[in-house]
């Protein structure tokens, strides 16, 4: 597991967030196929597939691939695994749409428990 450093994310974030909006931009695209234009089931239990599943694994292999955990490509919620002074695992939360990475949580809290980095993890 890769593990990030707040200027280590904020540095990665133009590109990641490139990604991000366009995964959004796929996973939209699939939804509105999936309400009657023309998808096919994929027979797999995946949903329907389209010209841009290929480039959805793409993006998310990419993504995973750096360390990032994509928790939700219809939002673009992504964390960024990071170490805490104390050895613990957190997380460097970012949703598409704010400017910087300004949140961070441990694993357990989730979204709901998204604090600021004016107070970082002791």
């Amino acid at each position: 597991m890769r593990f990030w450093t707040i200027e280590g994310a904020t540095a990665a974030l133009p590109e990641v967030a490139a990604k991000v909006i366009r995964l959004r931009e796929l996973v939209q695209a699939a939804r509105t196929n999936a309400g009657g234009n023309g998808a096919q089931p994929s027979g797999n239990g995946h949903g329907p597939t389209n010209s841009g599943s290929t480039e959805v694994q793409s993006i998310l292999s990419a993504l995973t691939d750096q360390g990032i955990i994509v928790r939700d490509p219809e939002r673009g919620l992504i964390d960024f695994p990071a170490v805490a002074p104390d050895g613990r695992t957190y997380l460097l939360c970012w949703l598409d749409g704010e400017a910087s990475i300004t949140w961070w949580h441990w694993p357990e809290d989730g979204f709901a428990g998204r604090t600021p980095l004016t107070e970082p993890p002791e």
